[in-house]
């Protein structure tokens, strides 16, 4: 059985039938660029962290980094000659996931 689609999909992969989108003020383009700039705002603040622990890493490091802890990781082993794991645990005690 085939179901039909009365609504946007939402980020979950639910629908919110069209009836309801103007009652709850759904804007995907809105939400989208609010989640952005709170990524963008919790990045500033790691990297600031990060770049106070380790001083070492420059700008370049931190700025390709972003997003991707194994890069970041792979340059504290590098730098510091610090073991993966206690460059991951120094990581996730400052708050990076």
């Amino acid at each position: 059985m085939a179901y039909r689609n009365f609504g946007r999909e939402n980020h979950n992969g639910l629908y919110l039938p069209s009836f309801l989108e103007d009652r709850f003020n759904v804007n995907d383009e809105e939400e989208t660029k609010m989640n952005e700039d709170i990524v963008e705002g919790n990045w500033k603040q790691l990297s600031g962290k990060i770049k106070q622990k380790w001083g070492k890493l420059t700008d370049d490091d931190l700025k390709r980094a972003e997003g991707h802890k194994e890069y970041l990781v792979g340059k504290l082993q590098e730098r510091y000659g610090l073991a993966k794991d206690k460059a991951e645990q120094d990581l996730k005690d400052i708050g990076c996931r």
